[in-house]
Parts: structure tokens; sequence; C-alpha cells
């Protein structure tokens, strides 16, 4: 049996985080987890190069039941924070869209910061630990896990949430909450893209690969303004991922495939300067060939010269292509999908701590929590506020 101050369940991005503060604190710190490597999820983030915060992040990035939970630890620990721990470090990293903040190498080099800051901070990692059970007693919290048992006051639960089982996603920190008498969330696939029903899946095979510069709503109104991209099973691209989390079974969502024009006008124009030229012909000018060739052959849209439109049909072709309804048949799920909706309520927890109010020395941070940032490097960002909100007060 070992005995730490602090055990933290999960080696990720909140769970070193947390780790690298606390033990700088001089607490004794174990980190446990059941896979090889530390960071895990960091190193396939970003296609290899970790979006791992944003330029601006507010409590407006984020989804959870209650709004305001995430302004404390955000404005305890902001971006410009852990770009200034990430430049201390030497990390080579450039400004995509949207103040999205990626390495120029590989995430390894923010996986070996953390490292370094847990080893300057004397923490001790323990990888191919799987937790088998957590009690309460005496001393504090007992982790047994398959290669030995850990005594610690403070149990910090930073084991993520579904996502990607073949890279640890497990329901484990949900099952201590619960065991604690604490609420959870129900979860969902969250940031992942869309599978279509096969009538669609027939009509849009072949368009695998092609994307679109679109705005796509969703029926409670929030917009995202991406790409969408047609995969062999459906449609995902950073727009389709963002607002996925918005998204119900059964409901349809709406795209505005022309966002910077209006169409009605555009072809009004086309009708002057090419009255002749066929409306497939002119659209091609607008939106992938092959799209609009599926859209005339379904007769969605009216194979004629331009000039030959109606006024009905004018309003008909605006109104398809700048709100194209699209119902989903589900979702790709929890094996490709960037994070979880949902978890630990938050309602259970201290904004400022992250302390379980029913159960002292109990900590949840991270994905396990019903905090779920939007596409752009904010799940990275509240990771790494949680840990150090959390890390200080353990």
């Amino acid at each position: 049996m070992q005995k730490f101050d602090v055990v933290i369940i999960g080696a990720g991005a909140a769970g070193l985080m947390c780790a690298a503060t606390a033990g700088y604190r001089g607490k004794s710190v174990a980190v446990l987890d059941m896979g090889k490597k530390a960071g895990r999820k960091i190193l396939i983030s970003g296609g290899g190069r970790s979006n791992f915060t944003n330029r601006v992040v507010t409590a407006e990035n984020y989804l959870c039941q209650n709004p305001h939970f995430v302004k404390s630890c955000l404005s305890r620990y902001s971006s410009n924070d852990f770009i200034e721990l990430v430049e201390r470090h030497g990390l080579s990293y450039h400004e995509r869209l949207h103040g999205q903040l990626f390495c120029d190498n590989s995430a390894q080099d923010l996986v070996d910061i953390l490292l370094t800051e847990c080893d300057w901070a004397g923490v001790e990692i323990k990888l191919r630990n799987e937790v088998l059970s957590v009690a309460k007693n005496e001393q504090g919290y007992l982790v047994a896990t398959n290669q030995d048992e850990y005594v610690c006051q403070s149990l910090v639960v930073a084991s993520g949430g579904l996502t990607m089982p073949k890279l640890g996603g497990s329901p484990l920190g949900y099952k201590i909450a619960e065991q604690f008498g604490l609420k959870v969330v129900p979860t969902t696939a969250a940031l992942v893209p869309f599978t279509l029903h096969d009538h669609d899946k027939q009509r849009f095979d072949g368009l695998s690969g092609i994307s679109i510069d679109c705005l796509v709503s969703s029926e409670s109104g929030k917009q995202f303004r991406e790409n969408i991209l047609f995969t062999h099973r459906g449609l995902s691209g950073p727009a389709i991922l963002q607002i996925s989390s918005y998204w119900q079974a059964g409901q349809a969502v709406t795209i505005n495939l022309l966002p910077e024009c209006n169409l009605k006008e555009q072809l009004e124009s086309w009708r002057k300067d090419s009255p002749k030229k066929s409306l497939k012909n002119c659209l091609t000018q607008l939106l992938p060939s092959r799209f609009i060739e599926i859209l005339i052959n379904d007769k969605a849209l009216p194979d004629k010269p331009v000039n030959q439109l109606s006024h009905t049909e004018i309003k008909h072709i605006h109104d398809y292509l700048h709100n194209w309804i699209i119902k989903p048949n589900g979702t790709e799920g929890y094996r490709t999908a960037e994070v979880t909706l949902g978890g630990v309520d938050t309602d259970e927890l201290s904004s400022k701590t992250f302390e379980a109010k029913k159960s002292a020395g109990l900590y949840f941070i991270g994905e396990v929590t019903d905090v779920t940032g939007w596409l752009g490097g904010y799940n990275f960002q509240y990771a790494w506020s949680c840990g150090v909100a959390c890390g200080l007060a353990v």
C-alpha cells in the first residue's frame, strides 16, 4: 500500500495539470492511468499537432447546464497563462483561423512539457494502473488498482469521458460519482460527424472529400460558419462537428450553402448577362459541380437555361440553397467523437475548487464533468484551467 497526499485518476490534460500544480505546493502526488503512455488523447488531437488553446476563451464557448460554472476557473487561469507556460519551455506553435493555437511540430512536444512540469514538481506517474475500486476510509480514500493500493487525503477524478474507447475512454468517473451520491447528466457524443439515412448516403455517394464553406444552424438556433465535409458515411468538417453538440436525435440541421451570396440577386444578374447559360453551369461557379449535378438529377433544382426560370423557380432555388435542410440518421458515436457531452453535474461541485459538495476530499475535473467546449482549443483550455484550480485546492 502506498500513501500520498493526492491521488489523481487519469494522466490526461486536466490530470497532469492538476498534478504539477499540487506537486509544486509540496504535496506528494501520484497519477494513475491504465494506459501505456500519458496524454494519449493529447497526442492524437489536432491531427497530431494539438490545438492546445485559443486566443480568446469565454464562458460562451462552453455547454454546461450551469452556464456560469466555468467562469471562475477560466478567469483564474487564462489561455494567456498557458501560452506563457509553453513559451517558457520553448514550444514552437502557430495560430490558425479563429484564434486556434497549434504545435508546429508534434503534440508530443506539449505532452513532454506537461511531463517535465510533473517531474520538476515531484509527481509520480504510474502507468498500466487500472482502477478496480475506490472507497472512503478514516485516512481519506483508498484506491485499488491491478498493480497496488493507494491511500490519499485528496482523490481527483480526471478519468475523461466515453470518447475514443481505444484510448481509454470509459464510464469509470461517472461510476465513482454515482458511488458517492453525485448526479450525472446523461452523456452523448459531441464534436462528432453525422451519419446520413441510406437514401441520402446513396444520393451523395461519390462526394466524399468535397468541402463547402457554409453557415450551419441547429433547431435550437445555434449557428457556426465553417466548412462542411462530405464523407463516405455522412457529413463532417468543423461546422458539422460544432453543431453536433447542439443536435438531438430526430432533428434536422439547416445549411446555408452560400453564406456570402444573395442567390436571388445573382440569378437575376445571370439572366441579364448569360441568359442562355444553363442553371447547372451557372451554379457550378459557386458550388462543386458534382454536388449541383446530384441536385439537378434528383430534380431538387430545375434543369433549364437561366432565362427560362420563373420567379417562383428563382425563389425556390434561392430558398433551397440558402436553407438546405438535411436530417442526420445519427452520429459516428464515441468512437470518433472528440468529447463527451454531459457528465458529473456541476451543481454537485464547487466552481472554485471542483470538490464534491457531498464528499470532502473528492474532486472531479476535465471531460468527466458536464462541461463541453467548442471545437478550437476550448476543451484543452478548460482542462488547464480546472486542473490548476483543483491543484491549488487539494
